[in-house]
């Protein structure tokens, strides 16, 4: 499925304010401005310009024009409202990082397995734990599920790179949407383990659920990430209506 163009005007429009090209708390070039820079239509700007203010990168003001309000954080931060990788975010906030699996394996979903992913008993998945670090501290520890039949040759080496960069670019896969449910657990031995958590200072990780879906409306991925209470901090853009 092509990209539609206001998504790649979002997006260079995103990375210039990310690279302060744009100034804090200066107007974005005007509409007319933009229209002659990208060679497109009014409501394809617009299109690109709301998907900034839902971002919480930008507002709208009337009479003005579209003011810059993002403002990086100091730590590492997830976005709620997008499906975004650890790679991706991990160069948002401009720090060093890379990804360890340590289990690769093959399972048949099971009826216990089935009522935690969402899975069918008896679907063929691939299952992995990766440790991801973020400035050689091991931040997240993922449990990953795939779908076999929809992410066919995965392998250890690729889950150590950009699954989603290969879901993407090789097999051609439009990832759609994610259903979270983020929650306060105890630490478990293998938190401890991988994330280097001393129970004694912390007892409790954070854990975002998600089942991820593709166009084809199929739930591929079903992932466990645990955070250390330390580094985690989800970021969300709420507007009234």
């Amino acid at each position: 499925m092509p990209k539609s163009i206001y998504e790649d005007i979002y997006k260079d429009l995103k990375r210039k304010i990310e690279k302060d090209i744009f100034k804090y708390q200066e107007l974005l070039p005007s509409e007319n401005s933009l229209v002659q820079t990208y060679d497109c239509s009014r409501n394809t700007v617009r299109r690109a310009i709301q998907c900034l203010v839902t971002d919480g990168y930008v507002q709208t003001v009337q009479g003005k024009g579209v003011r810059n309000i993002y403002r990086p954080s100091q730590q590492s931060v997830f976005t709620i409202g997008e499906i975004e990788t650890f790679r991706e975010s991990a160069k948002r906030n401009k720090m060093n990082t890379y990804t360890k699996t340590v289990l690769f394996t093959e399972l048949t979903i099971n009826e216990s397995c089935s009522q935690k992913t969402g899975f069918p008993i008896d679907s063929q998945v691939y299952y992995i734990q990766r440790i991801h670090y973020f400035d050689d501290k091991p931040l997240i520890l993922n449990h990953n599920y795939f779908l076999k039949e929809c992410v066919p040759g995965l392998t250890k080496e690729i889950s150590e790179k950009s699954i989603y960069d290969y879901l993407e670019h090789d097999l051609n896969m439009t990832i759609v949407n994610s259903k979270r449910i983020m929650t306060v657990e105890k630490v478990t031995q293998i938190d401890e383990k991988y994330l280097n958590l001393n129970i004694n200072d912390y007892n409790c990780v954070a854990v975002i659920s998600s089942q991820t879906y593709n166009s084809d409306g199929i739930m591929f991925e079903y992932t466990q990430s645990r955070h250390r209470p330390d580094y985690f901090r989800f970021y969300d853009n709420a507007v009234r209506k």
